[in-house]
Order: structure tokens, then sequence, then C-alpha cells
């Protein structure tokens, strides 16, 4: 993913900012409890396409 793409893209849902996971191929927004994937390098910002995360992996990115 491409940095400055990054710094502007924001979660569909919340406005707020959003981590890229280069292992998963996922951007997670903290604040909305969801994950985006990305797909053949293009983010897929849809909130159905989202998958929501568990308490556990929310903990381990504040770690």
């Amino acid at each position: 993913m491409d940095q400055k793409l990054l710094d502007i893209l924001v979660c569909p849902v919340t406005k707020g900012p959003l981590i890229y996971l280069k292992d998963k191929q996922e951007l997670i927004s903290k604040s909305a409890r969801l994950a985006y994937p990305i797909r053949d390098g293009i983010p897929v910002l849809l909130e159905e396409e989202a998958r929501t995360l568990s308490m556990e992996e929310l903990d381990s990115l504040s770690q």
C-alpha cells in the first residue's frame, strides 16, 4: 500500500484513522471495530465487506 494513500484514507463509518496490517492485507478501524479487506492492492472500504474485530484482536493492536 502506498503511504500517501494510507495517509488520506479514513474509516467510512467513523471517519477515524485506519491501521494497515500488511500480513493480513487489511485496514483496521479500532473505533468501529472493523477490518476492511485489501483485494489486489485495492482497499474495499464498504461496511458490508468488513469483518468485525474481536476484543482479543483489538487488544493485540494496542500492544
